[in-house]
């Protein structure tokens, strides 16, 4: 069996998160101007509810969630880069790790997102993160603390404890929940 040069690899899972960029976005912009903004972007949020709930669920089952190369460019903790998301993970097990020094560099959704002037809509994709979290554990949440979409050079999460109201809400799907990650607000 032929393996698949790394560049290659990494090359095609960045043109799978291009097709998934714009399929967010194309979905995001009927259902605006079908139902107009304040309706179309409480369906995104939703979807997006509905979204991380399947990915954390399969987390749970044991699947991994998220490419291990391709969707960034590259991380930086305490200074030094790792472009395998397989680094930062062996990292994050260890109980002295700080998200306040990990920075995520070169989301490639991002990237498109703002290539075609569309970063509201795009950081409504960014709920994924709090929506996968609060599945697999529904006591906290990552949620942005630097988020390229909002002008940053890099994104950067943190995990804090989630409030009830936050819990039930998302539950409930109730587009409220947005307020989960102050960040990315309009």
């Amino acid at each position: 069996m032929e393996k698949i040069p790394f560049e290659e690899a990494k090359e095609q899972v960045e043109l799978a998160m291009i097709r998934l960029a714009l399929m967010h976005l194309s979905y995001s912009k009927i259902l605006v101007q079908e139902f107009g903004e304040e309706k179309g972007k409480e369906f995104i949020l939703k979807s997006i509810m509905e979204y991380g709930r399947r990915v954390g669920k399969r987390a749970l089952e044991g699947h991994h969630d998220l490419s291990h190369y391709g969707v960034h460019s590259k991380y930086v903790y305490k200074e030094k880069e790792y472009i395998d998301a397989r680094d930062i993970i062996s990292l994050i097990d260890e109980d002295d790790f700080d998200y306040s020094k990990l920075e995520i560099h070169g989301c490639i959704l991002a990237k498109i997102f703002k290539e075609y002037n569309e970063e509201d809509l795009g950081k409504l994709y960014c709920y994924i993160d709090a929506s996968n979290s609060m599945t697999t554990n529904p006591e906290t949440k990552a949620i942005h603390t630097k988020c390229v979409l909002c002008g940053d050079d890099y994104c950067q999460i943190t995990s804090v404890e989630t409030t009830e109201k936050e819990r039930k809400d998302f539950e409930k799907l109730n587009p409220e929940w947005k307020n989960v990650d102050p960040l990315l607000l309009d």
